[in-house]
């Protein structure tokens, strides 16, 4: 059975997420600069009070390729990486932009999100405030008077 916070991450939640089947279809060459950014492999946990997204970004310089955003309830972590390589004959070069977003649960922290790089693994976590406990409480009725109508019955 799905947790609250499984539940939260889908609209579906008892179905697979149907972006990871078809993420290594080889793209069509015309749709390459509208959609050319590589899904980032992800894994994403939640206990003892903190969300933690694990993303494989091998290669990259955290300081100045990789971006993580919060908005609202978006986590986005994207990444770009280039790489050349001259010699007298011969040129080469390797570029890559690569994204991934994910719905934070409703009950986060948003000034207390940290992330870390090691060893091509950014981790990123987020710090889960706990729901307040729910407190039963009885609404008294009040009735509006009707012209006339004696303050008090007596």
């Amino acid at each position: 059975m799905p947790t609250d916070m499984e539940r939260r991450r889908s609209f579906f939640p008892e179905f697979p997420d149907v972006r990871d089947w078809f993420g290594d279809l080889p793209r069509l060459p015309m749709w390459r600069p509208a959609f050319d950014r590589h899904t980032i492999p992800i894994e994403v946990t939640s206990d003892d009070g903190q969300y933690v997204l694990k993303a494989e970004l091998p290669g990259v310089d955290p300081d100045k390729d990789i971006t993580i955003t919060v908005d609202g309830d978006i986590l986005k972590v994207s990444a770009e990486h280039e790489e050349s390589s001259e010699t007298k004959d011969h040129s080469e070069f390797r570029y890559g932009s690569f994204e991934r977003a994910v719905r934070l649960p409703e009950v986060i922290d948003p000034e207390d999100v940290k992330a870390e790089y090691a060893d091509g693994i950014l981790a990123v976590s987020v710090a889960v405030r706990q729901p307040r406990e729910s407190r039963a409480r009885t609404v008294p009725v009040t009735r509006e008077r009707a012209a006339g109508e004696a303050e008090s019955a007596t």
